[in-house]
């Protein structure tokens, strides 16, 4: 779980082109919308597909968004429990 959460650090930076960030900034229970990152809807757009393209995630229901991409710790939380083969 620390090297995918490591790993989703990175893509978040590359993916919403953050490049004032470096991966150690994000914490792993860092709130990633609002008062965290201050990312928004578009950005959450972006970390479904990166879910998709990079780890092979489908979100099945959209009201799961928010718990999902609360922080890394939730994506990788996610990634985990409901990676397709």
């Amino acid at each position: 779980m620390e090297k995918l959460m490591a790993d989703l650090k990175v893509q978040i930076i590359e993916a919403l082109n953050l490049k004032h960030l470096k991966p150690e900034d994000i914490g792993d229970d860092q709130p990633l919308f609002v008062e965290g990152l201050g990312l928004d809807s578009i950005d959450a757009l972006e970390l479904i597909v990166l879910l998709q393209q990079k780890h092979n995630t489908k979100i099945a229901n959209a009201q799961d968004g928010p718990t999902i991409f609360k922080s890394v710790r939730t994506m990788a939380q996610y990634i985990q429990d409901h990676k397709s083969s």
